[in-house]
């Protein structure tokens, strides 16, 4: 078996595994990265962010060809979708960025290895050892090694993934034909998501969700809006249900749902099972060295290390949200953290979005765990509908809900449902990351007509001087 060595090895190529070897790259380091599969990206590139959100935007204007455009004075034939084309679409974007990381490695002078690594026993030297098993097997040495192998979907007892009636997300993505009734377990942001692209599309979409409210978490205004607006759309909900298994019956599968008062039934083509995600933490030979695991998170300090000097982990496999975003700040900040540098990441401005339409967006507290931390607060809060660009956009659905210290005005938390809310939400991180106060943005000068004005009415409203509310 051949051997290399390193300045550091990066276990896992997705966000953050390939965030952390860029940075590493340009700080001087040599870099190696071992990646299972044989793309780039991880899941989010391959599986999850990117071609979602693909599916999410050919999907929409496959909807608004069919159901708006008239309104604008559009005329058009009924438009016919053709589902291999939007998925090949789907598969060029994804094949785009995923060579682009191959570019940016190549760029970095940063090696990479195709195969499935494991941390095994350093060597005489000191040096951590990872193998790697694949078409080239090689053993690699390093100083250090950073674990970023992400995470996968959690399959249910009653729900056992086939790959193709009763799925996760990944075969969600790539269903062959429109299901006539989509079952989406979970009612999180993934189920959302990947419901309102097959509703769109023409299924019709039911979503069980075992909590009595639409992705846990988040603001409860929010989720109420979220909630009236897909119904209104046309998909289903069961809250407050559990799915308890499915059969096969007449080619269909028929899905028993516990919800209060008994049982019914479900009859669907195909089930998306989206109730989280788990680390995948195990045969990466981490127990073996004695890295100590916490429900199969891996336990870090501030610099991302380990209780095994030299081994590091970042992502879905340490405590947090799972998010692509979170990830890659800690890849970045872990490198900088090993150079020296006082990096930090700051958890309280990581945000949070739902890509439905209208999108939801967050970042900061919630009312609720306000009220429940006992903290004083003042709320400001703007529609939509008396915003002129989303007047001229025909999207007037939605709010931008600012929360604010009762006391020096500090915002605590914004949350946004309505249109673009993905790319609003960016001001209200950048406000709070450097601890900046409603007024701040009351006194931000916001172009017009734009979707943002209304974050700026809502500061307003936090001392209830809204101008056009």
């Amino acid at each position: 078996m051949a051997e290399e060595t390193f300045d550091i090895i990066v276990i896992g190529a997705g966000p953050g595994g390939y965030v952390a070897a860029i940075r590493g790259a340009q700080l001087g380091l040599k870099v190696a990265v071992v990646e299972k599969r044989a793309t780039l990206g991880g899941v989010c590139l391959n599986e999850g962010c990117i071609p979602s959100k693909a599916l999410l935007d050919s999907s929409e204007l496959f909807h608004l060809a069919r159901h708006r455009f008239a309104a604008h004075g559009i005329e058009i034939p009924e438009p016919k979708l053709n589902l291999a084309t939007l998925m090949a679409r789907k598969d060029d974007v994804v094949k785009k960025l995923t060579d682009g990381i191959a570019y940016l490695f190549k760029k970095n002078k940063i090696a990479s290895f195709s195969g499935t690594a494991k941390l095994v026993k350093p060597g005489a030297d000191g040096l951590h050892q990872v193998e790697v098993e694949g078409a080239n097997a090689v053993r690699l040495s390093a100083r250090k090694v950073l674990v970023a192998t992400g995470s996968e979907a959690v399959e249910l007892p009653t729900l056992k993934f086939d790959g193709n009636r009763v799925v996760s997300a990944r075969e969600a993505l790539s269903f062959p034909e429109v299901p006539e009734h989509l079952l989406v377990v979970g009612g999180g942001y993934i189920g959302l998501e990947l419901g309102s692209v097959w509703l769109r599309l023409g299924a019709k979409v039911t979503v069980a969700e075992m909590l009595p409210r639409l992705v846990p978490g988040s603001d409860g205004q929010v989720a109420d809006g979220l909630l009236r607006s897909l119904k209104k759309q046309g998909m289903s909900f069961l809250l407050g249900a559990k799915v308890a298994g499915v059969e096969e019956r007449d080619g269909r599968l028929a899905a028993r749902v516990e919800v209060e008062g008994g049982t019914q039934e479900v009859v669907c083509d195909r089930v998306l099972v989206a109730v989280g995600r788990r680390p995948l933490s195990a045969g990466l030979g981490l127990e073996e060295l004695g890295v100590k695991l916490e429900r199969g998170k891996i336990l870090v300090d501030e610099n991302y290390q380990t209780n095994v000097p030299g081994i590091y982990a970042i992502g879905d496999l340490i405590f947090g949200p799972m998010l692509a975003h979170k990830a890659m700040e800690e890849g970045a900040v872990c490198l900088e953290r090993m150079h020296g540098e006082p990096s930090l990441v700051d958890y309280g401005c990581i945000p949070g979005v739902c890509y439905t339409w209208p999108e939801a967006a967050s970042v900061g507290k919630t009312e609720e765990a306000l009220k429940e931390e006992g903290v004083a607060y003042r709320v400001g809060k703007f529609t939509f509908m008396g915003n002129g660009r989303a007047k001229c956009m025909d999207e007037t659905e939605g709010f931008v809900k600012v929360i604010a210290e009762a006391e020096g005005g500090r915002v605590l938390g914004i949350h946004i449902f309505g249109p673009r809310a993905s790319d609003m939400i960016a001001e209200a991180v950048t406000v709070m990351s450097f601890g900046g106060s409603a007024e701040d943005i009351m006194l931000t000068v916001h172009a017009h007509p734009t979707l943002s004005e209304a974050l700026k009415e809502a500061a307003l409203d936090v001392e209830k001087r809204a101008i056009h509310g």
